[in-house]
């Protein structure tokens, strides 16, 4: 059958339409499924493969210049508001604050390097759809390794506004359980809407065994979601109520993360902010990954040597060059990481008093003033410096980390590693929160739900967290 030329000038855009319809009901098709799984990869038949095809691109870019411009020896005022813009074929990238992202990049002990290599690499990002009720775009690298997250102008320049001092509490308790931010930039690609997003360390990194994922803000309205079905791959958070009748069973180490969850609220009450979640997932323990208890001389130079304390001087002026013990060079500069034949210590480890010969905590009476790594431990003005050491070790909460790729994120209990982490915190409370807080409290009078006061806030989440550990 032929056509004549008026007849396929008409059946052209005819075909045209048909062909879009037919994309668009199977892109539809493909997203419902998409939306059980949680996580999948963006492929090019995906609507934001382009998108994140110029992220991988700007984001190479954009460490390819912190590379080759070596960060100063310290950061100054200028590094909190610099914005550098790279222009590419496409689409330009604008990077903020760069020196100081790279910064906390290397005080974790993260090659520019490596950190470059996992945003753009080869492999196609992954989007996770949550059921959160943020309008934000979730991606992952294709390594799981780092979140990307479209942020509104407003989430951005709160960050930004704060950042100075976000660091500071990091520098000030190295282990804390806040989300590590790694990156804020923003896209602008020809006749759309300028995107910004912000590049994170994952809390659930590395994810192979995790059996199960829970977002808690520690109420009880719209905090139940239904868990996957039995046996299935499928990818869910689950919520607050999932977990009621269940703990985490962390034993000694429990007091530390009382300790740094009161921490970590307490500084997001002072940036008045509230509806930030704490992340947790768990996974059983291998044989070999079981905790066994370090002496307190153990402790003591593991200490000395996994990690450099970091400077008092204020952050504008501190070294961003972290000092390595020569023989631990190779070793990562996250601080507290410990070698592979070591484990967590207990916490009670951390507050046993000692003599100046160092009496072990496991009941020796101190005669033998050798420790476990070989070196002689000597008289008084050796056992001063480490009780030194040890009360800034306690001062800033720090604990002897796992030896685990994501060891800030991670907490091993008896029998269970648990995943912890503290996200979303942009939310203020402002007048439009305020507004809700009385909506809500006439909705659901004998119900606890998200929206209340910063600090009604920060106590109930502590209040929780010490309710559901053991």
């Amino acid at each position: 059958m032929f056509m004549n030329y008026s007849e396929m000038e008409m059946s052209g855009p005819s075909v045209n339409r048909r062909s879009r319809t037919v994309k668009r009901r199977r892109w539809g098709g493909l997203r419902q499924q998409w939306k059980l799984l949680g996580l999948f990869e963006i492929d090019q038949e995906h609507e934001f493969y382009s998108l994140t095809c110029m992220m991988k691109e700007g984001l190479r870019a954009a460490v390819q210049n912190t590379i080759d411009n070596p960060l100063p020896d310290e950061l100054c005022e200028d590094d909190y508001s610099l914005e550098v813009t790279q222009i590419h074929k496409d689409f330009r990238m604008e990077t903020y604050a760069g020196p100081v992202f790279a910064s906390l990049r290397r005080s974790l002990g993260m090659t520019e390097k490596e950190y470059q290599q996992s945003l753009s690499s080869e492999g196609c990002y992954l989007q996770f759809i949550s059921n959160s009720k943020s309008k934000a775009d979730f991606f992952l690298t294709n390594d799981k390794r780092f979140f990307l997250k479209t942020q509104s102008k407003r989430e951005v320049q709160f960050l930004l506004s704060n950042l100075s001092i976000y660091m500071e509490h990091l520098e000030k308790y190295p282990h804390s359980l806040l989300v590590k931010f790694l990156g804020v930039h923003r896209i602008k690609i020809a006749n759309q809407r300028k995107k910004y997003f912000i590049v994170m360390q994952s809390v659930f990194y590395p994810d192979d065994r995790i059996m199960a994922r829970y977002d808690i803000k520690g109420c009880e309205v719209s905090r139940w979601t239904d868990p996957a079905p039995e046996g299935s791959q499928i990818i869910v958070v689950l919520k607050d109520l999932n977990f009621e009748g269940q703990f985490i069973h962390l034993d000694q180490q429990r007091p530390w993360l009382l300790r740094q969850v009161e921490i970590d609220t307490a500084f997001l009450q002072t940036l008045n902010v509230l509806d930030y979640s704490l992340l947790l997932a768990h996974q059983p323990l291998h044989q070999d990954e079981l905790s066994q208890s370090l002496s307190f001389a153990t402790l003591i130079m593991r200490t000395k040597k996994s990690f450099p304390f970091f400077s008092k001087r204020p952050l504008a002026g501190r070294s961003v060059n972290p000092v390595s013990s020569p023989t631990h060079a190779a070793s990562p500069t996250v601080p507290g990481v410990v070698a592979d034949e070591d484990s967590t210590p207990l916490a009670s480890e951390l507050n046993c008093t000692h003599n100046s010969h160092i009496t072990e905590c496991n009941g020796n009476d101190g005669t033998d003033n050798t420790s476990l790594e070989g070196e002689n431990i000597e008289g008084p003005s050796r056992a001063g410096a480490e009780s030194a050491d040890l009360q800034a070790f306690q001062s800033q909460n720090r604990r002897l980390l796992p030896n685990f790729k994501n060891p800030l994120h991670v907490i091993d209990g008896p029998e269970q590693r648990y995943f912890i982490g503290i996200i979303d915190i942009f939310t203020g409370y402002g007048f439009r929160k305020r507004l809700e807080h009385l909506w809500k409290r006439l909705r659901h009078p004998s119900q606890t739900f998200s929206t209340v006061s910063p600090p009604a806030y920060c106590h109930r989440l502590c209040h929780w967290v010490q309710d559901h550990t053991k």
